[in-house]
């Protein structure tokens, strides 16, 4: 099929399109092993999964000590200077080094409490030692990764993801069927190594163009620049997957089990099609705000970007909405309590993607005081909101807590990006420059 002239000459569109095929399919999978959770594990068997999923993202922050988006900054900016990405590739071999053998020492030797923090149980020791001896896989993947979304290499990285995805879901269906809950969660506990190898297998070849593997060096000349970034992903990703560990664990103790099920539930939709989004903007986003550096050209791009996706988001939210029933009864069928939630959920995750795209100038323009902020902010809001909220509405209060966080959140953000510039035009006169 022919791809029409608009698209082509828009990369924001071109690599929305190639995207859709592959979130397509994902959703597709996707809402068929939700299903399968549903009717096999149950809403406490949901929630079980959802800790283990929270940890393995926290890992993929923690075992490279924060250095991804680090490493897709700098690879769009010097993809043509050899020099400079041998420095970034030997400061992210020494910090992988150090982050996996931390995490795996902790987890592997803290096993016993690790499994209690997370299942409220030591049943599971078994599976934080296997997580344990997964967590390089999780930070090397995530550097190439890195290195893929630096690159742009949209085309490569929706092919990466499909084939790796296909695979995972296919272990992951055979081994619930085969052994249930348990089953679930070793599937999910491995499917970094399995996504660590579709990447060798399909990108080796790429890599080798701008990674000389044999000159990386146990040297750290990029490090003070890289930890800025590491400080930036610890409280985006680290502290994050804490609080919804925590807010798990609260509708659990003040509730039950099947009503920390549903929330996780609520939350594994939304990051079905938020997940489109993530992509968009590390190939796209961070790179193009890397290249901006006034506010002209930054509110043109912004009107850019917006006016792109938030009528696609939009639409698809407003479909999702009205079809919420038919939804839970396809992919959560007994889950009828989720339907008071989609309103606040949606809402919340709409306000979130135009925050998004203002909070990933923080990232692009390394402007850490305002990031670290914001996210410590918006994170507050929604542990607070949460636990405040949870009493009067029951789990509702959780997503009403998400929506009104992105509120704030979204003003914050936007004030923070614009004085951003107004100081950079105060400063320029001088010759000097602020990262803040």
């Amino acid at each position: 099929m022919k791809i029409p002239t608009f698209i082509k000459t828009n990369l924001l569109l071109k690599i929305t399109s190639v995207n859709a095929l592959v979130i397509g399919i994902r959703l597709v999978i996707s809402f068929f092993i939700q299903r399968l959770y549903a009717q096999l594990v149950g809403e406490a068997g949901i929630y079980k999964i959802g800790q283990l999923q929270t940890l393995i993202q926290m890992l993929t922050s923690i075992t490279t000590l924060g250095v991804f988006n680090g490493v897709v900054k700098y690879v769009s900016e010097h993809k043509e200077d050899k020099e400079q990405l041998q420095k970034l590739f030997s400061t992210s071999f020494v910090f992988v080094t150090i982050g996996s053998v931390l995490a795996s020492v902790t987890l592997f030797a803290f096993s016993g409490y690790w499994s209690e923090y997370l299942f409220s149980s030591q049943e599971f020791v078994y599976l934080i030692k296997l997580v344990a001896i997964i967590v390089p896989f999780v930070a090397v993947q995530r550097v190439f990764n890195g290195v893929v979304n630096g690159l742009s290499k949209y085309k490569k990285f929706a092919k990466i993801e499909l084939v790796s995805y296909v695979l995972s879901a296919a272990l992951l269906i055979y081994f619930l069927f085969e052994y249930n809950i348990d089953g679930a969660l070793v599937a999910i506990a491995i499917t970094p190594a399995i996504q660590f190898l579709v990447m060798l297998f399909l990108f080796l070849k790429v890599l080798r163009e701008y990674v000389q593997f044999e000159k990386i060096s146990f040297k750290i000349p990029l490090a003070k620049s890289l930890l800025a970034f590491a400080l930036m992903s610890f409280v985006s990703t680290v502290l994050l997957g804490f609080v919804e560990i925590d807010i798990r664990d609260m509708l659990a103790n003040k509730m039950t089990e099947a009503d920390a099920g549903i929330w996780t539930a609520m939350t594994n939709i939304s990051k079905n099609y938020m997940v489109f989004s993530g992509t968009l903007f590390t190939l796209y986003v961070i790179p193009k705000f890397a290249s901006i550096y006034t506010k002209a050209d930054f509110t043109k791009e912004l009107f850019t970007i917006y006016k792109t996706l938030l009528p696609i988001f939009g639409v698809g939210m407003l479909i999702v909405y009205f079809f919420r029933e038919f939804i839970i009864e396809l992919i959560y069928p007994g889950f009828n309590e989720m339907a008071s939630l989609f309103k606040w959920q949606l809402l919340g995750d709409f306000v979130r993607l135009g925050s998004l795209v203002l909070a990933h100038q923080f990232l692009a323009k390394k402007m850490v005081r305002n990031f670290i902020f914001s996210e410590i902010l918006s994170l507050a809001l929604f542990y607070g909101l949460s636990y405040y909220l949870v009493d009067g509405y029951g789990v509702e209060g959780v997503v009403l807590a998400h929506f009104l966080r992105y509120i704030v959140y979204f003003f914050v953000v936007f004030f923070l990006v614009y004085r951003y510039f107004n100081l950079q035009k105060k400063k320029k006169s001088s010759g000097i420059e602020t990262s803040d």
